[in-house]
């Protein structure tokens, strides 16, 4: 299957000239950012940043201070970390150590840029179905374990918004040459970091877990992610990667956010309720539409599928400055399903009663 980028989400500069429409007359529900302004202390660092020059020097390439930041937070030896361009770059290595282990399992519905980053290597790769039903309850057991040599996990996952218990993800370590876990939403999702898996790369080889700052800050234009594995894999990465790829502002914010403790858990607690909030109302909302149905989430997104087709009901929002997820490009979706991003109560307002004049 051909990944279409366009239909990803988050092409806001494409739709907006398209639209005829500035970038704030749009909600962009179609890509799971949040909707909250950096922190002012954050926001002056990164002015200040420019203002005094940082910028003119060519970043440290062994990123010895952010990986002694990172590995503060985690508890975990810096050398067993890596920070990336995003987390997209970090799985196109992952998916270079996945090309040398064999046959990767990719569970479906799924994040398509795994199977990008594969692609990159030609490495072998298969889709494993996932339930396209599940209850409420969490965390939940991851549901499957395919019969291959390298599995791919998202957690919490991405686009059903589950999230997977800990226990039942480190029993899965022992079936597979190379487990790679991507835990780029947990930090948004009330109680996510308890199952996070990250210091289980302490006692397993085969274990690569992949975090992003992007949606935790709401950066995604800055890029920033970071990968934790064993200590010589990383190495090898680094050693054949491109020399610069995390730049200096995206190192600064790294090091300004996670050594200040209390400022992460502020912005942590303000997620947090805002996911608990706006999710549980939006899902409430759309519970009140008879042609769809929300699926329960844990994360500041929600899976909605429908009998017949939505892709007029995503046209028709577009023309109205309403951008949704439209999910064709996810494997076992289709255009039957869509997905929407939680906003800020006032636009998830505007994005329900727009829906009212579409569907019952």
């Amino acid at each position: 299957m051909k990944i279409d980028f366009d239909i990803h989400g988050g092409n806001i500069e494409k739709e907006s000239r398209k639209l005829g429409l500035s970038r704030d007359k749009i909600i962009d529900a179609s890509a799971s950012i949040v909707p909250f302004k950096l922190p002012k202390k954050l926001n002056n660092y990164l002015s200040n940043s420019i203002s005094n020059g940082s910028i003119r020097f060519y970043p440290d390439r062994s990123y010895f201070e952010v990986k002694n930041t990172i590995s503060n937070w985690h508890n975990i030896d810096p050398a067993m970390i890596l920070p990336g361009n995003g987390a997209s770059e970090l799985f196109t290595w992952a998916a270079r150590d996945a090309s040398l282990n064999g046959i990767s399992s990719l569970p479906s519905p799924g994040f398509g840029d795994y199977q990008r980053a594969l692609k990159c290597w030609n490495a072998p790769f298969i889709y494993s179905p996932l339930p396209l039903y599940w209850t409420n309850i969490k965390p939940q057991p991851f549901p499957i374990k395919p019969k291959t040599n390298v599995l791919w996990i998202t957690n919490p996952h991405n686009p059903t918004g589950q999230l997977w218990s800990r226990s039942s993800i480190e029993s899965l370590l022992a079936n597979y040459k190379l487990v790679i876990c991507d835990e780029a939403f947990i930090s948004l999702t009330p109680g996510g970091e308890n199952q996070s898996i990250i210091d289980l790369t302490k006692k397993h080889k085969n274990l690569v877990v992949i975090r992003s700052l992007t949606k935790f800050l709401g950066i995604a234009g800055l890029r920033i992610g970071y990968a934790v594995a064993n200590s010589d894999r990383l190495l090898k990465w680094q050693e054949i990667r491109d020399p610069w790829p995390v730049n200096t502002l995206a190192i600064n914010v790294t090091n300004l956010i996670m050594k200040d403790s209390k400022m992460y858990k502020k912005r942590s607690n303000k997620i947090h309720k805002w996911v608990e909030e706006e999710g549980k109302w939006l899902h409430e909302k759309l519970a009140d539409f008879s042609t769809i149905k929300s699926l329960p989430s844990t994360t500041n997104f929600q899976l909605i599928k429908s009998d017949n087709s939505l892709l007029n009901l995503i046209n028709n929002l577009n023309k109205r400055g309403i951008l949704l997820r439209d999910c064709r490009s996810f494997i076992n979706l289709g255009e039957n399903w869509i997905r929407i991003s939680l906003q800020k109560r006032k636009q998830n307002i505007q994005i329900i009663n727009t829906l009212k004049d579409y569907i019952n």
